[in-house]
């Protein structure tokens, strides 16, 4: 499966921002998907997973309650809302498929990795 991320930009602190990835070719429904980011200088770090219904999702506790995954199986995309955004959650932002059709947080249990997209976040 391709994995192909959009949706970042340059942004103050407090706005939003909302990352979008399309899926193609391969099996997508059957899968967990999940954001990761790589901030300036630092390893990658776990953002958020959705399972394959979109019923359950897990979220890094530095963004719960101002980000939101969510999915749509028919397109097969996979969405990153962000809210109230802050200058640490400048980094690139990369969307990536499960091994599994659970939620995960770990590099290791993810296949599929897009391109990444930069979210930049002034002060």
């Amino acid at each position: 499966v391709q994995l192909q991320a959009s949706g970042g930009g340059l942004v103050q602190a407090g706005g939003s921002l909302r990352l979008s990835c399309a899926a193609s070719e391969g099996t997508f429904r059957d899968y967990g998907m999940g954001w990761f980011r790589q901030p300036p200088g630092k390893e990658r770090e776990f953002v958020a997973a959705i399972t394959w219904s979109g019923f359950s999702t897990k979220y890094a506790d530095s963004v719960k309650g101002r980000f939101t995954i969510s999915r749509d199986n028919a397109k097969k995309m996979v969405y990153l809302q962000m809210n109230s955004l802050k200058p640490e959650d400048t980094a690139v932002y990369y969307c990536t498929r499960s091994r599994t059709g659970g939620v995960v947080a770990t590099t290791a249990q993810y296949d599929f990795w897009g391109q990444g997209t930069l979210v930049t976040v002034s002060s």
